[in-house]
């Protein structure tokens, strides 16, 4: 039975089928599954299928904002049912991410924040357009461990160095992982802006997200992580 449910679970975020991801959901809760187990081996499962068919060009976006959506709507579900305790346990850190100021393209962006959802970080997507102080004030708000900042176009990279200098200025710089993506950034840009991670591929986030967070309990301020 158990193992049924999770399958179960794991194939209506697979198929971005929200309303039955719900439904197993509440059906997982009556028949007394912990929680973390839903999430773990059913939702999150699901998720990171759904992140390797897209890395392999198998699925498109929309299918990945589907399956995010399913994963979202059995979490409703759940969230409640998850004791303090169990949600820091499964938190893997706190992210800030959006589009930096005078760019308003998404797609990219949109992946990474569910994907950085699913595996477990609490994600405050800020949206486009955002200005330098928009990142750096939502992320002493939430108390963010990484701000992460995307760029298409090549003037609005220009705001990624400005974050890292406004941080510097401000004497906040060592608080928070910057990482850097979008087509506009290169490995060598993000070494020179000093950022500490940057990703080719929106699959990266989670690695690169993943590796910054290990090596808690300060944020280092070293040589830039990239991966291409």
């Amino acid at each position: 039975m158990i193992e049924e449910i999770l399958a179960g679970l794991k194939r209506n975020v697979i198929d971005g089928n929200a309303d039955e991801a719900k439904r197993m959901a509440e059906e997982a809760i009556s028949n007394g599954l912990d929680p973390v187990l839903i999430v773990e081996k059913g939702l999150s499962e699901g998720m990171k299928v759904i992140g390797e068919q897209f890395e392999k060009l198998e699925i498109f976006l929309p299918s990945v904002v589907l399956a995010a959506d399913a994963m979202k709507a059995a979490m409703e579900v759940l969230r409640p049912r998850l004791t303090q305790g169990q949600s820091e346990k499964m938190k893997k850190g706190v992210v800030v991410i959006g589009t930096c100021y005078g760019d308003v393209h998404d797609i990219g962006k949109n992946f990474v924040s569910a994907m950085l959802e699913a595996a477990g970080y609490e994600v405050h997507d800020l949206g486009t357009d955002v200005p330098v102080h928009g990142f750096i004030s939502k992320a002493r708000e939430v108390k963010a461990d990484i701000i992460g900042l995307s760029a298409l176009l090549s003037t609005s990279a220009w705001y990624q160095r400005d974050l890292i200098n406004s941080l510097r200025e401000m004497g906040i710089r060592d608080k928070y992982w910057v990482i850097v993506g979008g087509g506009a950034t290169t490995p060598e840009w993000a070494k020179e802006i000093a950022a500490d991670g940057y990703g080719k591929l929106s699959t990266d986030a989670v690695k690169l997200c993943n590796r910054l967070v290990s090596e808690r309990p300060a944020p280092p301020l070293h040589e830039t992580v990239i991966l291409e």
